[in-house]
């Protein structure tokens, strides 16, 4: 069994990596669903920016924990409440784009396009996030944490919004 201080860190490298992806992928997304009119892209990106707020949180206890001490069980819980608080956050907004775009489509009779950004920009991200979902779960388990366990259902969203 691997030390705390040791999956503590692992949770919080997959909490970077997590952000930087999702920045990047984010603007990508934006960036190429404005200049190739693609709504699907305009929203990929924005569900990317929602998993970034969702990282954020992660990164917050991360940073908290390590502060006031891992094993601090009632400060611990302080921090995975807010942290729970932000993802949760993040999932009304996922939910309520999710809606917005897809009124969106149904009132303008849009039908969903292929691109080759779009293509690119899905691939890696399914490569990706089924990666940081696998081992955010399995972080999650070890710590106990119920808030990296929500940030990997957060990532599992994106990751079935990938496909």
């Amino acid at each position: 069994m691997q030390s705390k201080e040791k999956l503590i860190k692992t949770a919080f490298i997959l909490g970077v990596i997590s952000i930087a992806y999702n920045v990047a992928e984010g603007l990508v997304s934006v960036f190429f669903g404005i200049s190739d009119e693609t709504l699907v892209l305009l929203g990929f990106g924005v569900d990317s920016f929602v998993e970034v707020m969702s990282g954020i949180g992660i990164l917050n206890m991360i940073f908290r924990m390590k502060k006031a001490g891992i094993h601090d069980v009632d400060s611990r819980n302080k921090f995975e409440k807010r942290a729970l608080k932000i993802t949760g956050t993040a999932f009304y907004i996922l939910a309520a784009g999710l809606i917005v775009g897809s009124i969106i489509n149904i009132v303008t009779g849009a039908k969903p396009e292929t691109t080759m950004a779009g293509i690119i920009i899905s691939a890696l991200s399914i490569l990706t996030m089924y990666f940081l979902m696998t081992w955010k779960f399995r972080i999650g388990k070890k710590l106990n944490s119920y808030a990296i366990i929500a940030d990997a259902n957060c990532t599992k969203s994106c990751f079935f919004v990938s496909n």
